[in-house]
């Protein structure tokens, strides 16, 4: 591995380096590209095999066979000859496919005849009532303190949310030793019946065996409760108490940890900062890239593939980086492709990958009351502006994301949107009677992670750059 790019320009450079970013690397590599793999972590692997090369866990029983099949992934992208940059933080890319990275404190620009973007996904923003409390954490957050350091909650705990997971994370914990006090599930009951027509796909798929396992551990050691219509986290300055409603009434329980997670979402602020076109998922409930069946999306030269083109688990994430990497292949030396595996078996696996997705994307559909908040809840977490506040907003004329920047600053603090962009955007549609297409979403653009003056003001300049501002 290496600290900074070795060279200015690139055949491919891929960004991420989860399931997706390390089989496109690997693929484009081993067919004899010049490959760049860019990854912002300590370590390969992404979230889902998040530290996978120095996780403390070893025992392998405790975090699963599919987490230890990124073992994999990582070695097969480390022998093909990709240059791997781990703790690079790329915070531009454009239409020239020329990339703006930041490595140790020092940034750069390199050049791609492709990109392929693999930045993943971020957790849906799950805004109750007291969410940004000391205490309270996405069950993302807890997962990777458990990967990277087995870490476990040990104090008084409650989970609450639905998605797969919640149920991975809880098993996980429970075989590490950690405490799990309750299961709050926010699953709709009209849910199931609307995912019902989608089963059988479902019961043939790898999902269902896994999930079921999966539910059936932790029901056997954890209280579950079902059908939760109303969740807020209560404490003067620190989590104390969650508070929630489900079909027996409302209840109380004294917490010192509550874990929240809704499913995730695409990552795209890098994308659409690139320009690359997006459009509401009506089914996912958030915005994917628009792309062809091998990834290429709007802008010439730039493909996306796993869970930032649309969430499809890390299966179909490997998949989706191949196909990418191939058809870079084919694009700029067509002979070599000829060792890879045909488009067409690519495409079949995936098919298989994806198999059963819809149910569980139906199934899981987080609820209206746990997207889109009221009153004083809060929205934007950097800003700290509330439900109400950007209602007032609308009243008064704000029309969109990018307006609300100019009435009350939400999306501009350090996450650039990432935590609240979704919420602004279905608030903003329901206050308008609009749909989320027609009120879009932030303008982003570079840089889209923060980075220093310093940084920006090292970045090598050609005598045209000094042209262009000194006068002679």
């Amino acid at each position: 591995m290496t600290t900074t790019p070795k060279r200015e320009s690139y055949d491919v450079v891929v960004i991420g380096a989860g399931p997706a970013g390390l089989g496109a690397a690997a693929t484009a590599a081993e067919a004899g590209l010049s490959t760049l793999l860019l990854d912002e972590n300590m370590g390969p692997g992404g979230q889902v095999f998040r530290a996978i090369a120095s996780t403390p866990v070893t025992e392998r029983d405790r975090l699963g066979a599919d987490y230890w099949a990124g073992a994999e992934l990582v070695q097969a992208a480390r022998e093909s000859g990709a240059e791997i940059i781990q703790r690079a933080t790329v915070w531009s890319l454009d239409r020239n496919l020329e990339i703006g990275v930041s490595v140790g404190g020092v940034s750069a620009f390199v050049k791609a005849q492709r990109v392929i973007l693999a930045t993943g996904a971020l957790e849906r923003p799950f805004p109750i009532p007291g969410w940004t409390l000391p205490g309270v954490m996405t069950a993302g957050a807890a997962q990777t303190m458990l990967k990277s350091s087995a870490l476990v909650p040990e104090g008084r705990t409650v989970i609450a949310g639905q998605g797969p997971l919640l149920w991975l994370l809880a098993a996980q914990i429970l075989r590490l030793g950690g405490r799990i006090d309750r299961i709050l599930d926010t699953t709709e009951r009209r849910n199931y019946l609307a995912a019902l027509p989608h089963a059988f796909a479902f019961v043939t798929s790898p999902y269902f065996a896994k999930g079921l396992a999966l539910m059936r551990e932790v029901r056997a050691k954890v209280p579950v409760v079902s059908r939760v219509r109303e969740l807020a986290a209560v404490g003067d300055g620190q989590l104390a108490t969650v508070s929630y409603l489900a079909g027996g009434g409302r209840e109380t329980l004294q917490a010192d940890l509550l874990l929240l997670h809704q499913g995730v979402v695409p990552n795209v602020n890098l994308a659409m900062a690139a320009g690359i076109e997006h459009r509401w998922d009506e089914l996912q409930l958030c915005w994917s890239p628009v792309l062809d069946e091998i990834g290429n999306s709007s802008i010439d030269g730039i493909a996306i593939a796993g869970d930032g083109a649309g969430i499809g688990g890390a299966g179909a994430a490997v998949f989706r980086g191949r196909m990418a990497a191939r058809a870079a292949v084919e694009a700029l030396a067509p002979a070599a492709a000829a060792k890879l595996a045909p488009m067409a078996t690519l495409r079949t696996g995936l098919v298989q990958a994806e198999r059963g997705r819809t149910f569980l994307d139906t199934l899981f559909r987080p609820a209206p009351q746990f997207r889109i908040p009221s009153g004083d809840t809060i929205v934007c977490r950097c800003e700290e502006v509330s439900a109400k506040d950007i209602l007032d907003a609308v009243a008064i004329g704000a029309t969109g994301p990018n307006q609300l920047k100019a009435y009350r600053r939400t999306g501009m603090g350090p996450c650039q949107g990432r935590l609240c962009g979704l919420t602004v955007t279905e608030l903003m549609a329901e206050a308008r009677g609009k749909s989320p297409q027609e009120i879009g979403y932030y303008r982003l653009r570079a840089p889209v992670k923060p980075i220093t003056l310093a940084e920006l003001a090292a970045v090598p300049k050609t005598e045209d750059d000094v042209r262009a501002v000194v006068r002679g």
